[in-house]
């Protein structure tokens, strides 16, 4: 197939997923286009296969802000029609999907029909589509698209709830690359975590684009809590809004040595492998990607009860959750794994073998594929009027 991608290409779960899509597909033999404003930070060019098509946003003075959907639209059905693309996946429903639904329309006035599919990720639905002013379009443009998928039950739940739809929402979860995100051998994961910690210390990590949904600052609390009674050191990859705030609290609490600011990384597969526990404090998770990456690599988190979470993470099992905001709960969790090796070791087996079984890309991205094509076989009566096709049912 030839498959066309929209994505926000920037730092962040919804295009973390969107590009390690189009490379898995990529690899299983299908092309694929890449049609965003920026190359996604996670391409580095060299891909097979891969295709990148740059979306010019022009500054007129008439406009007080550039109309990037509008732009979007017009060049995906430029891309569409000379590469003859097959189908269009966009990720994230504002703006994406309702570029494509414009872009499918003015394909459809020239006799050529491009289906496609929008992926719900979470804050397109529980923040930004249920702003008043968004609702309308985001509930249209989500009932019009010839397939709809979300990353977890609880997310599909959740928009059929708030938005009243009535079409069908496929659930297909995020995933992992179980052959890129792995542990490291213990050799190997003694000489370098030696750039953090002494060999007696503990490492933890945390994962994010440091919005305040994510509360990096309670991952800071859960940290100095933890550090008063386990020798330890904590990474903080990302950056954000948040970043001066967790700063502050680092600084007020007099643990800057402890604390290390690592700011946007490209190859998160290499550290994660590090750290003997995950913090992922956040306020709400659709799915919670960077804790399953985490996982693979052998990492167990100390989460969250939101969202889609509990999908992902057993209590007790492969990880531990708990309550928004329960920061002395989340340290003193952290503090009995990281005192007790054998607890930790059983744990962080357990989060392995949930992304190998369960999550790993050689898992998900066949049902993608098996997606595109039930969305392909049902959208081609419309292919003859330019209409919309009916929605695709969930396979059985």
């Amino acid at each position: 197939m030839k498959i066309g991608i929209t994505c926000h290409p920037t730092y962040g779960g919804s295009g973390v997923v969107a590009t390690e899509l189009g490379i898995e597909l990529a690899a299983c033999g299908h092309q694929v286009h890449f049609i965003t404003y920026s190359q996604p930070f996670r391409l580095t060019g060299r891909e097979q296969g891969i295709f990148y098509h740059e979306v010019p946003v022009s500054n007129y003075p008439l406009f007080e802000y550039p109309p990037y959907d509008l732009a979007l639209a017009s060049r995906t059905a430029e891309v569409a029609e000379y590469y003859e693309l097959d189908i269009l996946h966009v990720h994230y429903a504002i703006p994406h999907s309702v570029s494509a639904l414009l872009a499918r329309q003015m394909l459809a006035a020239r006799g050529r029909h491009l289906p496609f599919v929008t992926t719900l990720h979470g804050t397109d639905i529980t923040l930004v589509g249920l702003d008043r002013s968004y609702l309308p379009i985001t509930q249209f443009a989500i009932e019009e698209s010839d397939g709809v998928t979300s990353i977890s039950q609880y997310l599909r739940e959740r928009t059929v709830k708030e938005f009243k739809i009535k079409r069908d929402i496929e659930v297909i979860p995020n995933f992992v690359n179980c052959d890129f995100y792995v542990p490291l051998t213990d050799e190997d994961r003694r000489q370098k975590r030696t750039r953090y910690a002494a060999p007696d210390e503990k490492i933890l990590i945390h994962l994010s684009n440091f919005r305040p949904v994510k509360r990096v600052t309670d991952t800071v609390e859960i940290f100095a809590r933890v550090v008063e009674k386990v020798p330890a050191h904590l990474l903080l990859v990302g950056d954000g809004p948040d970043r001066s705030a967790a700063e502050w609290i680092v600084h007020k609490k007099g643990i800057q040595e402890r604390v290390h600011f690592l700011g946007k990384q490209d190859s998160v597969n290499e550290l994660l492998p590090l750290a003997d526990l995950m913090l992922m404090p956040s306020e709400l998770e659709s799915f919670g990607l960077a804790a399953l990456e985490a996982m693979a690599c052998r990492v167990p988190s100390i989460a969250t009860q939101v969202g889609g979470v509990p999908e992902l993470i057993e209590d007790g099992v492969n990880g531990r959750l708990f309550p928004v905001g329960g920061v002395d709960a989340m340290a003193a969790a952290a503090v009995e794994l990281l005192r007790n090796p054998d607890q930790l070791d059983t744990m962080a087996t357990a989060a392995r073998q949930t992304a190998q079984q369960r999550f790993c890309s050689t898992k998900i991205i066949p049902k993608y594929e098996q997606y595109y094509e039930r969305v392909l076989e049902r959208a081609g009566n419309g292919a003859k009027t330019g209409a919309a096709a009916e929605p695709v049912s969930p396979s059985s």
